[in-house]
């Protein structure tokens, strides 16, 4: 099997060239994003006529069925998960040393997705909320701040939402209560304005933005325009329960223009987490926190391989690598187990 990296600005570039050199048969093994944080780094391989000497052929095709690895295809399957995201998933797991199945899940999920938790403390760069309308950028934006605030940090917060009715006067409930005086920028060069001035008091910086059409040229153009205005850390924010499609459109649609994070919402009202598995490995974007439950004071998670691994298997199976015929339980088994308690 032949592998080779591609590195380019934009995901549909590097696909272009995947496909101009190695065909339509080109399997994708990896995505994430370059190191600098600009652009895409793909790893693709082609199939080569030594495919049985090649330990890579092995992992990919499926050749090691274990009773782990087929208890994180079958929860992967319930959940919705590209069939391709799945099935290098399961063949990660199948060869890990873990002795259970979430740890051979995590172990998985480890290899293919970063992980980064969402800013807490002073020293980084301003974090700007994005995403498609409905998603929950304003409560996420309110539950950041809380979470700071109650952490002792000086917390500062923007909204740029200046044009859907109701979406300023809903955040400054908030940090009314919180003691934050709630900035406005209308553009990109008030925003490069309040984040300057902002930046002066406070050390933690939330920007909240208004819903934004992904496949609108005029939408992401405004996205591009805010970036360039001024340096921020941007988190694509999603629901949980999204369709895996779209979410892997959307994602991508973001990502291209600098989302680096996903944060995940109403993950309490979700029972499939298909769409944010595909929306972060279509996009290269790291698994930042998750809003477990409508609460402002405690309603986030940071989230990591293993509490990742016990939201996508069923919680009271603990299926061995000792166990010769292992029970095979439901993954939907865990409809009922409260989100928080796997996290």
């Amino acid at each position: 099997m032949r592998l080779k990296c591609y590195t380019a600005d934009s995901m549909a570039e590097a696909m272009a060239s995947i496909r101009a050199e190695l065909g339509d048969d080109a399997i994708i093994v990896s995505t994430q994003r370059a190191s600098d944080g600009n652009g895409v780094r793909i790893t693709a391989a082609m199939e080569g006529d030594n495919r049985s000497e090649d330990d890579i052929h092995v992992a990919l095709t499926g050749n090691h069925r274990t009773p782990l690895g087929e208890a994180v295809r079958e929860a992967l399957e319930f959940h919705g998960a590209p069939p391709r995201l799945t099935e290098l998933l399961v063949n990660l797991a199948a060869t890990t040393p873990a002795h259970d199945a979430t740890g051979a899940c995590a172990a998985a999920l480890d290899e293919v997705f970063h992980f980064s938790p969402m800013p807490q403390a002073g020293g980084s760069r301003p974090v700007l909320l994005v995403g498609p309308p409905g998603t929950g950028k304003t409560i996420a934006v309110a539950k950041l701040a809380a979470r700071a605030r109650i952490a002792g940090q000086s917390v500062g917060v923007i909204t740029t939402d200046t044009v859907r009715a109701g979406a300023q006067e809903q955040l400054a409930a908030f940090t009314r209560i919180l003691e934050i005086d709630l900035k406005r920028a209308k553009g990109p060069d008030a925003l490069a304005a309040q984040v300057d001035a902002v930046s002066r008091d406070h050390g933690v910086i939330f920007i909240d933005s208004p819903g934004l059409n992904p496949f609108s040229l005029g939408d992401m153009d405004y996205l591009r325009d805010l970036l360039d205005a001024t340096s921020l850390d941007v988190t694509l924010v999603l629901n949980a329960g999204m369709d895996p499609m779209e979410a892997m459109e959307i994602a991508d649609a973001f990502a291209e223009v600098g989302a680096s994070r996903i944060l995940a919402t109403r993950l309490d009202m979700a029972r499939r987490l298909g769409g944010i598995l595909a929306a972060a490995e279509a996009g290269a974007l790291a698994f930042g926190d998750v809003s477990i439950n409508p609460q402002v004071a405690d309603g986030l998670c940071p989230i990591n391989p293993v509490s990742l691994a016990r939201l996508i298997l069923p919680l009271e199976e603990e299926r061995t690598v000792e166990a010769p015929e292992p029970a095979r339980t439901s993954a939907g088994d865990n409809d009922d187990t409260p989100y928080s308690e796997a996290l």
